[in-house]
């Protein structure tokens, strides 16, 4: 199964993403580590976003293919993006799920981009402006929407067990 985050900065994608996959015991794939591997070796690296979403699809599709779960945890903004993920699925056969996820309160969201610490090192943060405005696509299918204001981490987490319980059972009807 391949499970797809998408969501602006500071929403909470990556703690229930990686919460996920720890208990599911799936492989947690984060572009912000993979692109920050990346401006590591390369801090003139042009094309990041790119490179970063080409790796992480086919490490994602590797993984798939040897029968393992795996959580893509990005901002995943564009259209794109979104497709190229369902490609990495289909391509390795694997089930596939979508999952936005948002923070409705944007005084909370702000609050959490503004006092975010970095948890990987060398990697900077945007600011709130530039989350804000970055290019953010609408999503133009059926998707699982996580809120994060006012909910918790084991909420949320439950949420997307159920979810996925649901999604597993109606690919198997199939």
């Amino acid at each position: 199964m391949l499970i797809i985050f998408g969501g602006l900065r500071a929403t909470g994608k990556t703690t229930i993403a990686r919460e996920l996959a720890r208990q599911i015991g799936a492989i947690h794939l984060r572009i912000d580590s993979i692109e920050q591997a990346i401006r590591d070796c390369s801090p003139d690296a042009v094309g990041l976003d790119e490179a970063g979403y080409r790796v992480a699809y086919a490490v994602a599709e590797d993984n798939l293919r040897v029968g393992r779960t795996v959580v893509a945890d990005s901002v995943n903004p564009l259209q794109i993006t979104r497709d190229a993920w369902l490609e990495v699925g289909r391509r390795a056969q694997a089930i596939t799920m979508e999952i936005e996820v948002i923070c409705s309160d944007s005084r909370e969201h702000r609050a959490r981009v503004e006092t975010r610490k970095p948890d990987i090192f060398g990697l900077r943060l945007p600011s709130w402006e530039q989350v804000i405005s970055r290019e953010y696509h609408p999503w133009n299918r059926e998707h699982i929407v996580i809120d994060t204001a006012n909910r918790s981490l084991e909420q949320n987490i439950e949420t997307l067990r159920e979810a996925l319980s649901r999604n597993r059972s109606t690919a198997c009807d199939r």
